[in-house]
């Protein structure tokens, strides 16, 4: 195990209280990302954290707060959605979490619904969200980001 800080002292800290404070700063996340709170999402994270996305079009790996912040800025606002995890699994390695969440939401151009599952390699350090591999379905996304035929809109033929 490692050591933490409690009430000025440093104590060792088992691999199962690793686990648990590791998956409350994921639910804080989770629910940072759902309201919009960068701040705390700023405070959640470290400032070299990875953000890896292989099912992107096309499939990136970012890296550094300030890369990932580039990227994600002009994505925020494009889907107005709330995130809920569905089920953690634990692993060997106390700093990894495996996530299952879904996304109830729409996409704000088009107002169509955005309902996505995705699962989420979580990796931590230091009590911070070091690294993120998330895997969806990039064409629920991009279904509802494309606005619909007017042609094929009941109610505007002759």
């Amino acid at each position: 195990g490692r050591e933490i800080l409690v009430g000025g002292r440093r104590r060792p800290v088992s691999d199962a209280e690793r686990r648990i404070a590791n998956r409350v700063v994921l639910e804080r996340a989770m629910a940072a990302i759902g309201t919009g709170d960068r701040a705390t999402l700023a405070g959640l994270y470290t400032e070299d954290w990875v953000l890896e996305l292989p099912f992107g079009d096309p499939p990136r790996r970012l890296e550094g707060a300030v890369e990932i912040a580039a990227y994600l800025g002009p994505q925020m606002g494009r889907f107005e959605f709330t995130l809920s995890l569905v089920e953690v699994h634990f692993c060997v390695d106390p700093d990894l979490l495996v996530a299952e969440y879904t996304s109830e939401g729409r996409a704000a151009a088009t107002g169509k619904p955005y309902r996505n599952t995705y699962i989420g390699l979580w990796r931590f350090r230091d009590g911070r969200i070091c690294g993120v591999k998330e895997y969806l379905n990039p064409m629920v996304a991009a279904e509802a980001l494309t606005p619909d035929d007017p042609q094929d809109t009941p109610g505007d033929g002759p």
